[in-house]
């Protein structure tokens, strides 16, 4: 049979979906509501009459031309185990008829982990400066031959300067959580990581969940996040259509996390999950009351109820490649590493340029945009 591609309704997309275990939330339809400056449109592959893949493209116009890139973060839903020449050769056909002069994508393929004690050996060691040079506990050599064939194909991997590509990160950190206990997670931690928890407890820290009129706050302790860390913050207008578009689409799939001491918030978090895989989204925490460690308490919380939800994988996001002790962007990997978990390397992201002359002149554009 050949493989074609066309688009198919929101239900089943997501039947599709909850039939696999998991894929990314930014693979199901409510990420289109999200994303609503861009065009979405939910795809399926079809071999014959059967559903073998799904997809959530997001078309991004070129200024005053009727053109787009078409991009699909962490997907497609396919299976990328065998030779995928068929499957992409049908997205790109569809996307060339909806007027795309390029596509972009993440496969959500893993090429290689780290776990706990190697990366905490390397951030000790003053040689090595980038993860990528640190010996992997394990390679998936399916998923360096995908590579090989997506470039055989015309595809051309795009930079990951500091391990953040043009859209996603390429490196990120999870807990497995597959057949384990609370406790056998908790005893994975560092001691830092279990004092904190059992200090927030001590100190009364008390961990709810919220609902979408407590999102001003979160967004409140989210704001000064933001200037305290130097990055520009989301309105809360983007939160509330967040939370319309993801808990209309399943009630479990986006939660709100909120930690207070003494009736003061001291940290906020949001919490996505499909199917088996669950994420840590954003995080938000008050300079005040930092001691009585509030971050820590709101990650357990959650922690536990990804366990308790089914979750195989916590996914605390994505990670900058650098090892480096001088490195200011150093601290996220050691407070991720305290958890216990891994380090992942993704395939990362991939660009097949269609019209070429167009799609030269749109990275151009993105250039100089910054």
């Amino acid at each position: 049979m050949t493989i074609r591609v066309r688009t198919i309704g929101s239900d089943e997309h997501l039947a599709f979906v909850a039939g696999r275990g998991s894929a990314s939330f930014l693979q199901t339809p409510a990420w289109a509501a999200v994303k609503s400056e861009w065009r979405g449109e939910s795809l399926g592959w079809f071999d014959g009459e059967a559903l073998v893949g799904v997809g959530l493209v997001l078309y991004r116009q070129v200024p005053k031309l009727k053109r787009y890139l078409a991009y699909l973060p962490e997907g497609p839903v396919l299976d990328w185990s065998g030779d995928v020449a068929e499957a992409l050769d049908a997205l790109r056909t569809h996307l060339k008829g909806q007027g795309a002069f390029g596509i972009r994508m993440g496969p959500p393929v893993v090429t290689r982990r780290w776990e706990a004690a190697t990366l905490k050996a390397a951030l000790a060691d003053e040689v090595l400066n980038r993860l990528g040079d640190v010996p992997a506990d394990h390679t998936d050599d399916a998923a360096v031959a995908l590579a090989d064939r997506l470039r055989s194909l015309g595809w051309k991997e795009q930079s990951a300067e500091g391990g953040f590509s043009a859209g996603q990160p390429k490196y990120n950190f999870q807990i497995p959580l597959a057949g384990r206990t609370e406790d056998d997670v908790l005893a994975g931690m560092n001691q830092q990581w279990r004092r904190n928890i059992r200090k927030a407890a001590k100190q009364g820290v008390e961990v709810t969940e919220g609902g979408r009129d407590d999102l001003a706050e979160f967004h409140r302790v989210y704001v000064e996040t933001a200037e305290r860390d130097h990055f520009t913050p989301r309105p809360l207008s983007y939160f509330q259509t967040m939370w319309d578009a993801m808990t209309a689409e399943d009630p479990q799939r986006l939660r709100l996390y909120l930690a207070h001491h003494e009736g003061d918030l001291v940290a906020s978090t949001t919490l996505v999950q499909v199917g088996t895989h669950a994420w840590y989204s954003y995080g938000a925490s008050t300079t005040a009351k930092r001691e009585v460690r509030g971050s820590n308490a709101v990650q357990w919380q959650m922690i536990r109820d990804s366990l308790a939800a089914g979750a195989e994988v916590y996914d605390l996001r994505g990670i900058t490649d650098t090892i480096d002790a001088e490195d200011p962007h150093v601290g996220l990997l050691q407070f991720k590493v305290g958890t216990g978990g891994e380090a992942v390397e993704y395939l990362g992201e991939w660009d097949l340029a269609i019209n070429r002359p167009l799609y030269a002149a749109f990275t151009a554009y993105m250039k100089r945009r910054g």
